[in-house]
């Protein structure tokens, strides 16, 4: 509550009441899909390059991010209500979280998969 007394009165301009329509925040949200695009376009290269398992786990974990952008500013443009949002924002959350640490494990030194193809 006090956060919210102090941004309508400090921060008027800046703190739109709503979130469709903001400038700023699709602003904000241009700039992440920007950059989010860029790193996935550099994990596109680095999967082309070592062609495993790993990286494609990794380019498709930031292509998520880049699909969370496109969620966010169809959000502010009034595309995908605030309910949806919300519902596939924390969704793609958690598959982002579970694709980077199945990456992680699967393909340590010493897991199963480095295991079996020793032999």
């Amino acid at each position: 509550m006090i956060a919210s007394l102090i941004s309508r009165t400090v921060f008027p301009a800046l703190v739109p009441l709503t979130v469709q329509g903001s400038p700023v925040l699709l602003a904000v949200i241009a700039c992440a899909g920007i950059g989010t695009g860029a790193l996935f376009l550099v994990s596109l290269v680095a999967y082309r390059r070592r062609q495993t398992g790993q990286y494609r786990l990794i380019s498709a974990a930031i292509g998520v991010l880049v699909l969370r952008s496109l969620v966010g500013a169809g959000t502010v443009l009034g595309i995908v209500p605030m309910p949806i949002h919300h519902f596939v924002e924390h969704s793609l959350d958690f598959l982002i979280a579970a694709m980077v640490l199945y990456a992680v494990y699967a393909y340590a030194p010493g897991s199963l998969h480095d295991s079996t193809t020793a032999d």
